[in-house]
């Protein structure tokens, strides 16, 4: 790269962070998270306002150069990498033996629901989505998209709501956790079938790699890479090496999906579930307050920026497209989640509770959204469909929240 060149990366990216926190400290005085914030700061510095109000301005801040456009897709892939291991870090799997019924249930309806109403929603109006060539493989990733939940919105959430040590929080969480888990090995087994040569590869075969790919990085990092953190003192009186192992992790685990035809995401994503269940909480804190700092706020507030960049929200809003989403996205999770949560055994405003914490979306579906769109799965109508989705899914999930709980606090303080 030319000196002109690094310099336009540099301002880009300054801007992109200025821009990301000053959006993002106005969305957390209003109450909501900071990605929201950060998702609208990219689209005031997008072609949606920018690009058309002022596409002067918006050419020179953003030129069409390649070598420009290249560094900075490698830096969002990297901190993409390091955000998705902080989302593993937010799956602690002993949640679930707590209220094994009531969350298995809730599980089950979470994400059984949205992802049979977003298949039957591609399956029944294909005209809704435009000319495709591979209309099955939308349809499943709609599907697992509507399923997936939003792990690091949700705790926030159920912080703020003073929730998450309550029956309904832990509930939330876990199942939330269980969707996940689900849906992104349905759409690793998506994004296989994908790859280059592997068109035509027999389902059995494509699912049981993506599952043994799980199984190997999960076994690995909970039985062989614990331990021996456990056991190596200098890793206790280094904590740069810590980090520098961690890190290394992180990249192996994403070459390796990578080459079994997986988004190198999904790799980054099980290595976080691993060590997430550390049975140490001070080694599992060191790790949070290591990792989680930087990528939520370096790396995140970057990409979630170079998204609203990306989605051109006055060229590509479908009006009856984001509404098809929107309302079959939260009648699936509300709904789901609410019944599976009411016969666990839950009273019917606890299990309301439940199916409206379980609908916020935010984060995770982006980067689903943004991988799917890089994948040339989606266009850009059904990107800028998803991020609305996001948006506003997270948007109305806390008040309601808010609401619902109040009446239970006053019969339980």
């Amino acid at each position: 790269m030319s000196p002109t060149q690094l310099q336009i990366l540099f301002v880009q990216i300054g801007l992109m962070l200025s821009v990301a926190w000053g959006m993002g400290y106005l969305a957390r005085r209003l109450g909501q998270p900071a990605v929201l914030g950060e998702l609208l700061g990219g689209i005031l510095l997008g072609p949606t306002l920018l690009g058309a109000f002022a596409p002067q301005a918006h050419a020179l801040l953003f030129p069409l150069d390649k070598a420009v456009a290249t560094s900075l897709d490698a830096l969002l892939k990297v901190g993409m990498l390091f955000f998705m291991f902080a989302a593993g870090l937010e799956v602690n799997l002993v949640h679930v033996r707590r209220h094994p019924r009531v969350i298995a249930l809730t599980s089950l309806g979470g994400g059984a629901v949205p992802l049979v109403l977003g298949y039957a929603m591609v399956a029944l109006f294909p005209g809704l989505w435009g000319q495709q060539s591979r209309p099955d493989l939308l349809a499943l990733f709609i599907g697992a998209a509507l399923s997936i939940s939003a792990l690091p919105v949700i705790a926030r959430m159920l912080m703020d709501t003073r929730l998450i040590d309550t029956q309904i929080g832990a509930t939330v969480m876990a199942s939330a956790m269980a969707n996940d888990v689900i849906g992104w090995s349905l759409f690793a087994l998506i994004l296989h079938d994908l790859s280059p040569g592997q068109a035509d590869s027999n389902l059995a075969v494509a699912l049981a790699l993506v599952l043994g790919f799980a199984a190997l990085v999960l076994g690995v990092g909970r039985w062989l890479l614990q331990p021996l953190l456990h056991q190596a003192r200098y890793f206790k009186d280094w904590p740069g090496g810590l980090l520098t192992f961690l890190a290394a992790l992180v990249v192996l685990a994403a070459v390796g999906a990578e080459h079994a035809g997986i988004h190198g995401i999904f790799g980054a994503f099980l290595v976080g579930v691993a060590f997430g269940q550390d049975r140490e909480p001070d080694q599992d804190q060191r790790i949070h307050d290591m990792i989680q700092p930087f990528a939520l706020n370096f790396f995140a507030p970057l990409y979630f920026v170079s998204v609203g960049l990306k989605a051109d929200f006055s060229g590509q809003f479908d009006g009856p497209l984001v509404l098809w989403v929107f309302l079959v996205a939260c009648l699936g999770k509300i709904l789901g989640g609410s019944l599976g949560a009411r016969l666990g055994g839950l009273s019917g405003r606890e299990a309301l509770a439940v199916g409206v914490g379980l609908n916020a979306r935010g984060a995770v579906e982006i980067v689903l959204a943004s991988v799917a769109l890089e994948q040339r799965l989606i266009d850009q109508r059904i990107f800028v469909a998803l991020v609305a989705m996001a948006f506003a899914t997270t948007l109305i999930s806390g008040p309601l929240l808010q609401r619902l709980v109040a009446p239970l606090r006053r019969t339980n303080p």
